[in-house]
């Protein structure tokens, strides 16, 4: 198939790529820089047919639909920075990628015929209770401008189209860009105290496995929403972060060992988000086992694999 991939220079759309590639479509990617911008680690993505493409631009979203004719679009591209996307002067933006952009897409997808795969997030619910949402869960209520302009962008995926597949992940980690455990390895370092909160629930998802389930997806019809993270049950950042120093010390980073202590914090403790944060982040995954999709690998697993692919 003939693919388009929005958001190549970012962690997931540098994986989905590069799968792409090695099942033997044909992907086509697009960020906002003139040429690709990612890692330059020699790896499919950074040869592939690339185009700088401004997805708030409507009319170079059709225009470009119209030429290029894709089988399916996969739709990585987000405004992501969460405490940002508070800020008055930055909400028109983030709204116009998040929502409008993505309805561009929708439309732009319809007009040609291709599937759509809308990559959104579990901030589109209110993040309380202890229970997993549901894939097919409606009872939405973002707490934050992040959270509402990716639902709003879920909306507009599902009221234009009828072949979609609505993705929500969580806590994700990839080679290509920051993340929380570059961000730890690296703090860690210079700091002998971690203080991390311990009340946000969740499970984490590397990007190379999540990108070979959405390839399996994306070569299917079983359209609708689904959840997906790495498996191993649910954890805090704390015990992620816990675990993240661990493997690392076991790989013979010996400047953690002994040195480095990591406290637990109560998000109100912690206190520096501008953006209200949920508490409970589990995905219900069940969803894709019903429809025969092969679940992701533990997190711990993911984990190692990571750690073994970057410098630290």
């Amino acid at each position: 198939m003939k693919i388009l991939v929005t958001g190549v220079a970012g962690q997931l759309g540098h994986d989905v790529v590069n799968e792409l590639v090695t099942r033997g479509h044909q992907p086509i990617g697009t960020d906002l820089e003139e040429n690709y911008a990612g890692i330059a680690d020699n790896s499919p993505v950074t040869t592939a047919p690339y185009y700088s493409l401004d997805l708030t631009k409507e009319d170079d979203v059709f225009r470009l639909l119209s030429d290029l004719k894709p089988d399916a679009v996969i739709h990585c591209a987000a405004w992501t920075a969460v405490d940002a996307a508070e800020d008055e002067d930055k909400k028109d933006l983030v709204y116009a990628i998040n929502e409008s952009a993505t309805s561009y897409l929708a439309s732009a997808c319809k007009a040609c015929g291709a599937k759509m795969m809308y990559i959104s997030t579990d901030y589109v619910f209110n993040g309380q209770g202890d229970q997993p949402w549901e894939p097919d869960c409606k009872d939405y209520a973002p707490l934050n401008v992040y959270g509402d302009s990716k639902l709003k962008g879920e909306l507009a995926v599902s009221s234009i189209l009828d072949k979609y597949f609505i993705v929500r992940i969580a806590w994700v980690f990839g080679v290509n860009g920051k993340n929380f455990i570059k961000t730890m390895l690296n703090v860690g370092k210079n700091h002998d105290q971690l203080k991390v909160v311990c009340d946000q629930v969740g499970t984490p998802t590397y990007t190379y496995d999540l990108a070979r389930l959405l390839v399996d997806m994306i070569e299917s019809d079983k359209y609708g929403y689904y959840h997906a993270t790495n498996e191993g049950g649910f954890i805090s950042w704390y015990d992620f972060t816990l675990e993240i120093f661990r493997q690392a010390i076991q790989m013979g980073h010996e400047e953690y060992k002994d040195r480095l202590s990591v406290s637990p914090v109560t998000t109100k403790e912690y206190g520096v988000s501008k953006a209200a944060r949920p508490f409970n982040s589990r995905l219900s995954k069940q969803k894709l086992v019903d429809n025969g999709f092969t679940p992701l690998p533990d997190w711990k697993d993911a984990l190692a694999r990571y750690l073994k692919e970057i410098e630290f």
